[in-house]
C-alpha cells in the first residue's frame, strides 16, 4: 500500500485537491482510501439520538450499522491513543492511501510523500522547514521556491498534472 498526505492550512483547498485527486486516480483505474483528519474536538460522525448513538452512550465501544448500500464501523478511542499504522491497516484492501490532515503526525515520516496546498510564500516557506518529503506544492498560490525538485501542480484547476506527478511517485517506489 502506497501512502500519501495531503497538507496545509485551514481553507488551502485540501478537501478540493483531494476530491479531485480521487476523480482522476479512480478514472485511471486506482484502488483507494480516504483518512480524513476532522480537527474539531467534539466531531462524531454518529447522529445525537439515533440508536447507534445510544449504544455509544450506554458504553459499547464499537457499533457497526449495517445499511442496504454501506456499512459504517464506529469505534470510540482517542486520536492519541491510535497509532498511524493502526489506521492504515483499516485500508488494507486499498493501493493508495490519501491523508488529509495529520500534519503533525505525518511531517517527518519520510515514506509519505506530502502534497502541500500552499496560499502564500510564507506557507511554501514554511512547508520546506516542517514537511519531509514534499512530493508538489499545489494550491491557488504558485511560488518560485527555491528547490527545484519539487514541482508546483494546482490540484484545484489542473488535477490531471498532480495525478501524474502522484502515480510517477507510486512508480518509483
Amino acid at each position: 500500500m502506497e501512502v500519501i498526505a495531503v497538507v496545509g492550512s485551514k481553507k488551502s483547498g485540501k478537501t478540493t485537491t483531494i476530491e479531485n485527486l480521487v476523480r482522476e486516480l479512480t478514472k485511471r483505474g486506482h484502488d483507494l482510501a480516504v483518512i480524513k483528519h476532522i480537527s474539531k474536538p467534539d466531531f462524531t460522525i454518529d447522529t445525537v439520538g439515533k440508536d447507534t448513538w445510544k449504544f455509544s452512550r450506554a458504553g459499547a465501544k464499537t457499533v457497526i450499522s449495517v445499511a442496504a448500500t454501506e456499512i459504517a464501523k464506529i469505534e470510540k478511542i482517542q486520536l492519541d491513543k491510535i497509532p498511524l499504522e493502526k489506521l492504515l491497516e483499516r485500508c488494507e484492501k486499498c493501493e493508495l492511501v490519501i491523508i488529509e490532515g495529520l500534519k503533525k503526525l505525518v511531517s517527518t515520516i519520510e515514506n509519505i510523500p506530502k502534497i502541500v496546498v500552499v496560499k502564500s510564500d510564507q506557507e511554501v516557506k514554511n512547508a520546506i522547514e516542517s514537511f519531509r518529503p514534499i512530493l508538489a506544492f499545489s494550491g491557488p498560490y504558485e511560488s518560485n521556491h527555491s528547490d527545484p525538485k519539487i514541482p508546483y501542480a494546482n490540484g484545484l484547476t489542473n488535477p490531471q498534472k498532480l495525478t501524474d506527478i502522484v502515480e510517477s511517485s507510486i512508480k518509483k517506489r
